[in-house]
């Protein structure tokens, strides 16, 4: 019997409430969990926030890997093309989340050269991409997709729109973002300082007077203490608690945004362009995501059939799966949000599909990995955790948002 779509993303939901709300605790904080989960429901991420170089290297992409990750935007998905794996299976229950990744293959497979795949994504502001979208990409989306992106968002707005009118600066963290822009203006800080600097040096100058000062204002500081302040970077209240630990979140999102502005030229961080400009760079010279650059466009495009994307959640993905079938897992910043039985059960499932040599990467809101302690000794002791090598991930991510980049190997 086929399920009618009200009662699909009736199911959906459920799901998604199921990961986030964290049922044993009290109500003011179930009550946030469920506004997080409500907000969830639309598109969070057009760019996905965890450095790709990073993880690529970390995971040693060999091609006869089979790599599970979640989707969020789809940017890393399509770079890990570029290391030549097997099999890409991209899971994610958000449904803004899985259409963005099937319009972003169906553009490399559909749109006849670079330079309108580099207008769709990196400017993402073009009239002609909608004509680009209809010509080229529509005829190839399957229908769900294709109502997905010809649908309106909650305020009337065609959502293909936005790659007329700028992609990135919606979604949960294109808004907070803009947010973050709105107040600068308020307090009279010029972000685009940082994106003309010419050295490190003049990056942490231009941090240190124009944009340090603002954490030291009272509604600053009052506002970022609100859980829900935060839920535009995608941080559900679980998440805020151990990000925050015991001090304000003020001085926790300073140091981060520091890291994000003086630890790295700008001139090959494309995550410090998307925070200052809320987008790509236009100039040929300046930085994208591996899936985005010229030199791996043929590339991308020859490989994108090996990625499948799925409307799942991750545990139940790899409850379907064989025993010792996959061999790179990729687990962005969800287990921050699990609570230990559903961190229990999706560890299990790792254990059970991972083969000989499979890898594990995730990042932490918090430095420490979340496993000791709360995953079951026995399945804990099956991974070897590569710690020296996770502090040194984690030190050269160029997103700089996350406390701790993880990497584990089945022993």
């Amino acid at each position: 019997m086929q399920t009618s779509k009200p009662q699909f993303a009736a199911e959906t939901q459920k799901k998604v409430k199921g990961a986030m709300v964290r049922k044993s605790l009290g109500v003011g904080t179930r009550l946030l969990d469920h506004a997080f989960a409500f907000a969830f429901r639309g598109l969070v991420y057009a760019q996905i926030w965890e450095d790709p170089d990073v993880d690529m290297e970390a995971l040693q992409i060999q091609t006869d890997s089979r790599i599970v990750a979640i989707a969020s935007g789809g940017c890393n998905v399509l770079s890990y093309l570029v290391a030549n794996p097997e099999a890409i299976t991209a899971v994610d229950l958000n449904t803004a989340h899985v259409a963005l990744n099937k319009l972003k293959l169906a553009s490399a497979r559909h749109l006849p050269d670079y330079a309108l795949f580099r207008r769709f994504f990196g400017e993402a502001d073009s009239k002609a991409n909608i004509e680009a979208y209809h010509a080229f990409i529509a005829p190839h989306l399957d229908e769900p997709t294709r109502r997905y992106w010809e649908g309106r968002d909650l305020i009337g707005r065609r959502r293909i729109g936005g790659f007329q009118k700028g992609i990135y600066k919606r979604g949960l963290l294109g808004n907070f973002i803009g947010v973050a822009h709105l107040l600068a203006k308020v307090y009279r800080i010029d972000l685009s300082k940082i994106l003309a600097a010419r050295s490190i040096e003049e990056q942490r100058a231009v941090f240190e007077t124009e944009m340090a000062p603002v954490f030291d204002k009272k509604f600053v500081r009052w506002l970022t203490d609100q859980p829900a302040s935060l839920f535009g970077l995608g941080i559900p209240p679980a998440q805020f608690d151990v990000l925050a630990g015991d001090q304000p979140m003020a001085n926790v999102l300073r140091r981060r945004l520091e890291k994000l502005a003086c630890d790295f030229d700008v001139s090959d961080n494309y995550f410090a362009w998307q925070a200052f400009s809320r987008g790509y760079g236009r100039a040929a010279e300046c930085p994208l995501p591996p899936y985005l650059q010229a030199a791996n466009w043929q590339t991308v495009r020859a490989r994108v059939d090996r990625v499948d994307v799925r409307h799942a959640n991750m545990t139940e993905h790899l409850a379907a799966q064989p025993d010792a079938s996959l061999d790179r897992y990729v687990l962005l910043d969800a287990q921050d949000w699990m609570t230990d039985d559903q961190l229990n059960d999706l560890w299990r499932q790792i254990t059970r599909t991972a083969r000989p040599g499979a890898r594990v990467l995730f990042r932490t809101a918090a430095e420490p990995s979340l496993l000791p302690g709360r995953l079951d000794d026995a399945v804990l002791a099956r991974w070897n955790y590569h710690a020296e090598a996770s502090l040194d991930y984690t030190r050269r991510d160029r997103s700089s948002i996350y406390g701790g980049v993880h990497l584990y190997e089945l022993a």
